[in-house]
């Protein structure tokens, strides 16, 4: 029975691929609006959240040693490896001691969530909560390493230890917020955000994304899996 359910899902995957070969958000005029948005969004985005920025970074200088921001090495489209901008949540240490909390050889499939991360700061609990630590990444969508939305940017470390199904997410930019953000974010397990963010490319439209951003606030708001 379980080797039925792997040949399925193998199948189902082949399929996806084909159907994803060639998707539509990248061809024709679409790319080029999708940028101009990210773009316009961007250069808007910037001045306004750079008060709120100022103010974090004080607090976060505040409440705990070490950096405002924090980089990480992500996967972008078609897997090409980029430097995402975050406000620091956690303390300096922190991939330091994700060591000792969790195997990444040992995880039954690469992603991981942590509800009760020691190494979270407090003052960082409440940036995670309203996704606040995210601002920074309008500069990675000004430099077109992002977009405003798209699939999840995943660490660069998990997303090598991808299979085949898994790399389909890689075929577009990762977003700032997308299909997974608004659909439950930590919350979902890995095979429920690889199905969301495939429907999007495969079914990719210049009103999804803006449908995605609008749902976006109510989605912060709710906030489901923002841990």
């Amino acid at each position: 029975m379980a080797g039925t359910k792997n040949v399925d899902k193998q199948a189902s995957a082949e399929g996806l691929a084909l159907a994803v070969d060639h998707p539509k958000m990248l061809s024709g005029p679409r790319t080029a609006i999708k940028r101009c948005m990210d773009i316009m969004g961007a250069l808007i985005a910037i001045p306004l959240c750079a008060p709120l920025v100022v103010v974090t970074a004080i607090l976060i200088k505040l409440d705990s040693k070490g950096p405002v921001l924090f980089m990480q090495l992500r996967s972008g489209v078609n897997g090409k490896v980029f430097k995402i901008y975050k406000l620091r949540t956690m303390v300096v240490n922190a991939e330091e001691l994700l060591d000792q909390l969790i195997d990444l050889d040992a995880l039954e499939e690469p992603m991981f969530k942590l509800k009760d991360d020691p190494r979270v700061t407090p003052l960082g609990r409440f940036l995670r909560r309203w996704s606040i630590d995210e601002m920074p990444q309008f500069y990675n969508i000004l430099k077109g390493e992002m977009s405003l939305v798209g699939p999840r940017p995943e660490e660069a470390r998990l997303a090598q230890r991808y299979n085949h199904w898994h790399r389909l997410r890689l075929l577009a930019k990762p977003g700032l917020t997308g299909p997974v953000q608004i659909g439950g974010r930590g919350d979902l397990c890995l095979e429920d955000r690889v199905r969301l963010e495939v429907d999007y490319i495969c079914n990719y439209s210049i009103w999804k994304d803006i449908e995605i951003l609008l749902m976006t606030v109510p989605a912060v708001i709710r906030g489901n899996g923002s841990y």
